[in-house]
């Protein structure tokens, strides 16, 4: 198996070649503003060196911040038709209700609602009113918002009425994005369909940056198939991820903590990945991140599908240091590193001085560092040892001490000891393990519904063998899989035996058939994905 996996992050892209589960060659460039030009100058780089030149790659996979980013600075975003079906309830939160008054403004463009919806047992609440959708179909195209999330009680356990309600719209809107929220959240109604909204205001942006990706490796003159990783380790073709973009919000940190786990060879530690703008820090359970238990905010939208637990401080490499008082970060030069900071000729103090003023890290000239003040660069490594060990301390789920595996550009900037600790770890190609972590994800498969009159084990068996169906029907080689997460919880408020299960299973990519290289997607492929659910 021959992979390239390449990340794109704030400061650096990444892209490394994997042969046999082992790193080959590795390269590091800078970001560019226009994302799809810093991929072709890492494949460049990487298509220089015989092994990839004279053989197949099965595979190319990327992990990108752009969409997330793309909510974050309220940019490239589409105007939404909001379809909530789930009338006579959830009328008094209507969609939207929750955002950020300058998001919603952006994004918002018609909301409707609608009866129908199911019960948490899968009973329908109200016959479905598909007259209504019509005519908010008919009233969609009118507004000539293209652009559609809709929304039912209960989607996740019945689908039925959401599934109606595409079918409706196609008859009037055939060219419109649809985003259908079973395929995306958890049972939660308001969090579900946050997340489909924010996924339908992407999606045009995600074909854009897609097609961009396989141009990008049709340039490099590599044929393979493009697949792009999810918010939990795991990836999607290139297709699922242009109608999913929101699956891949978390990619970046969630590839360095699966790197960190295959370069140290641990499966049961604390990561610290630390880039030139930020540090994230979490937990490996399995090989896989700790995942946050609570509803998640994306740009100040409140989210609830598979997102790490992750903690992020304003240190790294590109952080600006401050002499009176003493400061590092969260301010930082970012991409621009290689141009502004003082060991590349620029007139900018950042850690990455402080740390080769100090010895600890070779990069760029060390005589324009070699006047520091001692008590200044001392000062300064005693500040970003503070933040992390706090940092460290706010993630560690007990008291115990345990391995850190320390990664990223900016790893030099962790030091040997810290509280809590017992070990830390600084591994090969650390400072690629966000590439790393691209190039051996696996497919998964999620399922997270309500179980009634069933004992435990016969629950979580059912919700094993749907998500395992789920993950084959995403790509994956079914002898593979493996449970990663479990998670049961008895519903008291309920009349009888109910039990809410989620079970996540992963696995490799099956091999039976050689993939084709990777394609732009289809215009209306979000409108008609089925396949995409397999992959959340």
């Amino acid at each position: 198996m021959r992979r390239i996996g390449i990340d794109v992050g704030g400061t650096n892209t990444d892209a490394v070649l994997l042969e046999d589960g082992r790193v080959v060659h590795a390269v590091k460039t800078p970001t560019t503003p226009e994302v799809t030009s810093g991929i072709v100058t890492a494949l460049a780089e990487l298509g220089r060196r015989r092994e990839v030149a004279r053989g197949a790659i099965d595979g190319v996979v990327i992990g990108t911040t752009h969409f997330v980013n793309a909510v974050v600075e309220r940019r490239d975003l589409a105007r939404v038709a909001a379809v909530r079906i789930g009338l006579p309830a959830s009328a008094s939160l209507p969609p939207f209700c929750d955002w950020p008054a300058e998001l919603a403004e952006h994004v918002c463009g018609e909301t409707f609602m609608l009866e129908g919806g199911h019960d948490y047992d899968g009973r329908p609440i109200v016959p479905f009113d598909e007259r209504g959708m019509l005519r908010v179909a008919r009233r969609i195209r009118a507004s000539g918002i293209r652009s559609v999330a809709i929304a039912a009680i209960f989607s996740p356990l019945d689908p039925g009425c959401e599934e109606r309600a595409r079918a409706i719209l196609a008859g009037e809107c055939p060219d419109a994005s649809v985003t259908l929220s079973h395929y995306l959240g958890r049972i939660g109604l308001l969090e579900r369909e946050n997340a489909a909204l924010l996924n339908a205001a992407l999606t045009g942006l995600a074909r854009r940056t897609v097609a961009g990706f396989i141009a990008a490796i049709a340039a490099s003159g590599i044929e393979a198939p493009l697949y792009l990783t999810q918010n939990d380790g795991t990836v999607m073709q290139a297709e699922t991820a242009a109608a999913l973009p929101v699956m891949s919000f978390a990619s970046g940190p969630t590839n360095s903590m699966r790197g960190a786990a295959f370069l140290s060879g641990l499966t049961d530690a604390m990561v610290i990945d630390v880039g030139g703008t930020t540090t994230d820090i979490g937990q490996l359970r399995r090989g896989f991140p700790r995942e946050a238990n609570a509803a998640v905010e994306i740009g100040g939208v409140r989210t609830l599908f598979r997102m790490p637990d992750l903690l992020s401080i304003g240190l790294g490499g590109g952080s600006l240091v401050t002499a009176d008082p003493i400061g590092v970060g969260p301010a930082s030069v970012g991409y621009r590193l290689a141009d502004e900071s003082v060991v590349f000729g620029g007139n900018r103090l950042t850690a990455t001085d402080i740390a080769v003023g100090a010895g600890i890290a070779r990069i760029g000239d060390s005589r324009a560092v070699a006047a520091l003040p001692r008590d200044l660069v001392h000062a300064a490594l005693e500040e970003v040892r503070a933040k992390i060990e706090d940092a460290v301390d706010r993630m560690k789920p007990d008291a115990r001490e345990q391995p850190l595996i320390a990664v990223g550009g900016g790893a030099f900037l962790v030091p040997d000891r810290l509280a809590g600790i017992s070990r830390v770890l600084q591994v090969p190609h650390g400072s690629c393990a966000n590439a790393v972590g691209a190039a051996i994800a696996q497919i998964s498969g999620e399922t997270d519904r309500i179980y009634h009159d069933l004992s435990r084990e016969e629950a979580i068996a059912a919700a094993e063998a749907q998500a395992t169906e789920r993950a084959v029907a995403a790509g994956a080689d079914r002898s593979s899989l493996q449970t990663v997460d479990i998670e049961d919880m008895p519903l008291a408020y309920l009349p009888g035996s109910a039990l809410r299960v989620r079970v996540r299973v992963a696995g490799e990519m099956a091999k039976s058939r050689p993939p084709a290289p990777a394609r732009a997607p289809r215009p209306g492929f979000a409108a008609a994905c089925r396949e995409g659910e397999g992959a959340v």
